[in-house]
């Protein structure tokens, strides 16, 4: 049974490194739409305006929102890709099977995460300093602390790598069926558009709220590891079904 883990542990470590330079391509997406977000953001994410007695005041607002909305939809698409066929064929380069390749992968999407996290939240800074020297005005900043950067970095990692357990999932569902790529946008905008017809909070609403309004860091981790561990879980379900079949 030891020399099983081993061997398990091994094959998922080495595919991994594998899995970091087959995939290389997708940091350099990471990087094109991040550059892209910052090219947005430039005109500030937000603005407010006052005036009076000849006087107007226009205020702009800087942060990594953009650059953080944009590297979200980035790993979405790359956990949705990674599950394709052309992808998985990659794993026939090691004696393996389902489960290795996905806890392979949900190493890269992990390690994904960290990065995608790192670039976007120093991107803020970035964007001051563009700020600062290509537009005319006071640039003004909120003081925050090594706690408050760290803490906004985990969230950050929290918040991507749960979206990429959500692309892993229905990037499986897509291999299962290629009516999962028409059945989702419609069951998407379907139910939007039906609970607003009835005057109801969308269901979609209140799930976003689920995570993104909870204010106690602890209770955060926590719904986000459950709902991430119950997305892989299904996806490694499904995949193992299909390994079998075949």
């Amino acid at each position: 049974m030891s020399l099983t883990k081993v061997n398990l542990k091994e094959t998922v470590k080495k595919q991994y490194f594998f899995k970091l330079k087959a995939n290389i391509d997708a940091f350099s997406s990471l990087i094109g739409i991040q550059l892209l977000a910052l090219l947005f953001s430039i005109g500030g994410v937000g603005s407010a305006g006052m005036g009076g007695s000849n006087i107007s005041v226009n205020i702009k607002y800087y942060s990594a929102d953009l650059v953080i909305g944009f590297t979200l939809i980035w790993a979405l698409v790359t956990a949705i890709t990674i599950t394709a066929k052309p992808y998985r064929n990659h794993d026939f380069t090691f004696v393996t099977n389902r489960l290795s390749s996905s806890l392979a992968n949900i190493l890269f999407l992990l390690t994904a995460s960290i990065i995608g996290s790192i670039t976007a939240i120093l991107s803020g800074n970035l964007l001051k300093v563009l700020a600062y020297v290509f537009l005319d005005g006071r640039i003004y900043g909120v003081h925050s602390g090594l706690k408050e950067l760290v803490m906004g970095l985990c969230v950050t990692i929290f918040y991507i790598f749960l979206v990429t357990s959500i692309g892993y999932f229905i990037g499986t569902l897509v291999q299962v069926s290629k009516l999962v790529i028409i059945l989702i946008p419609v069951l998407f905008f379907g139910t939007l558009f039906l609970e607003g017809s009835m005057q109801k909070e969308p269901f979609l609403v209140n799930v976003f709220s689920f995570y993104t309004m909870e204010s106690t860091l602890t209770l955060f981790i926590i719904k986000v590891v459950v709902t991430v561990a119950v997305f892989f879980a299904a996806a490694i379900s499904i995949l193992n079904r299909m390994e079998v079949r075949r």
